[in-house]
């Protein structure tokens, strides 16, 4: 039996409709190098996607494999409760010189929606602790997206994902999230002062007093389509949030580590949350590793004699693993030692360009819009309305399809296609895979792609 019957015949593929494998057959990688994967057919793909955001810096850097090895050889893994290890020191200590002003402490978990998990159970019980019970709710945006467990589930606001569990979901206070593509001021996200927060205002003067945090995917909602709103927006939530004496909550999972231009988004407005969450780049997209970055203030309503029954009861077996934080040292002295970000703010202005030159005045791209190296592109069927396709031509995902022929792993948000490649993409590598998407984009009509 080869190799791609096995998989369709064991595995159950993430995020996917296993019907559409029996005509697109899973594709089985063999290995990688920098942004290149390849597969046991001899078939190059450019990882345009960062395998689902996470792969930093390219795939097998010598530097990151280097620094696992080394470690592994050491030890693997011990448990993180009153045990640690030098690994797990080194990155906090490392951290603290990057993370935004005011963050002190950090909890380890293995994944992004576990981090998320605990910045809310963190929040809900600050709030109890410090006598302040009636604030046990959540405020999010809509179209959020924050993981796939419960909590995490609950307060994100894209119904693809949670629709069919909302009965076991919890009751989130949802906030009309900024859309500056189809802004209804009819304003620019580069000059706006973000007078959609009238949404978020409204929602915290009715239910202010009973919110415990508010989570917020800085400037980007990346699962929403890669849409891109104003630094000013979160300068007003945080000032907000101190007012109502709200937990500020700041996914930073797919924002942080220079995908934005920034080390982290919330750097852009230059502001601080109170709980930060971050996962995806930290160990370069090696291993599993999640941080959930807190205050001072936040940690000490925690820190009492064990019989006050106070102590933050929340643990994952692999928190702190020493190999993962091994590598996640190590990402942090190659994004220092090698200039990563100043190299990818100067490719980032390259790649916009690019695009926006084969794809700027193309009848049906409504916007390319960019942060960073991050590049969304808006797929519509009118250009002039901003009318979207039928979402059962699935257009996107028609594109996705064709551009894997061309060697370009480009998988789609919906209606929007993005670049997200890793922070070390070359000139040269941007300029292939904007030939593939040319010639993904040569018709007048991405619907006749099919």
């Amino acid at each position: 039996m080869e190799l791609k019957e096995k998989d369709l015949k064991y595995i159950w593929h993430p995020c996917s409709q296993m019907k559409d494998y029996e005509e697109l057959s899973p594709i089985i990688i063999d290995n990688a190098k920098g942004v290149y994967l390849y597969d046991i057919e001899g078939n190059s793909y450019i990882d345009i996607v960062s395998s689902w955001w996470c792969n930093l810096l390219g795939h097998g850097n010598p530097r990151i494999n280097s620094a696992i090895k080394r470690q592994l050889d050491k030890l693997e893994h011990v448990i993180f409760a009153n045990f640690s290890h030098e690994p797990a020191i080194e990155l906090c200590e490392m951290l603290m010189k990057v993370i935004p002003t005011g963050l002190a402490k950090f909890n380890f978990s293995d994944n992004g929606s576990a981090s998320v998990e605990c910045a809310l159970k963190m929040s809900f019980q600050y709030h109890y602790q410090t006598g302040q019970p009636e604030k046990k709710r959540f405020m999010a945006l809509s179209d959020g997206y924050h993981g796939e467990t419960i909590g995490a589930l609950s307060v994100g606001g894209v119904d693809l994902y949670s629709k069919i569990y909302k009965p076991l979901l919890f009751d989130i206070i949802r906030v009309e999230a900024p859309d500056c593509y189809r802004c209804p001021y009819n304003l620019a996200r580069e000059s706006c002062m973000a007078e959609c927060f009238v949404k978020t205002e409204e929602a915290l003067d009715k239910y202010g007093k009973e919110t415990s945090a508010f989570i917020i995917e800085p400037l980007v909602q990346a699962a929403a389509g890669m849409r891109i709103y104003s630094p000013i927006y979160l300068k007003k939530l945080r000032k907000a949030c101190d007012e109502y004496g709200i937990n500020l909550i700041a996914d930073e999972i797919a924002t942080g580590y220079g995908r934005t231009g920034k080390m982290f988004a919330c750097d852009h407005a230059e502001i601080s949350p109170d709980i930060m969450c971050i996962s995806k780049g930290v160990t370069g997209g090696y291993l599993p590793m999640a941080l959930t970055i807190t205050t001072q203030k936040i940690y000490d309503a925690f820190y009492a004699d064990y019989n006050e029954g106070k102590a933050f009861m929340h643990s994952h077996t692999y928190s702190g693993n020493p190999l993962a934080a091994s590598a996640a040292v190590e990402v942090l002295k190659i994004l220092e030692e090698e200039n990563i970000l100043e190299q990818a703010a100067e490719n980032a202005v390259y790649l916009k360009e690019k695009l926006d030159d084969i794809l700027g005045n193309h009848d049906n791209v409504g916007e390319v819009r960019s942060i960073g190296l991050i590049n969304a592109i808006e797929i519509v069927a009118d250009r002039k309305t901003k009318t979207a396709f039928d979402s059962k031509k699935r257009v996107c995902y028609e594109i996705y399809k064709t551009a894997l022929k061309k060697g370009l792993l480009l998988r789609p948000l919906g209606d929007v296609l993005y670049f997200n490649p890793p922070l070390v993409i070359s000139k040269e590598e941007i300029d292939f895979a904007i030939d593939r998407s040319k010639t993904c984009a040569g018709r007048k009509d991405f619907g006749r792609f099919l």
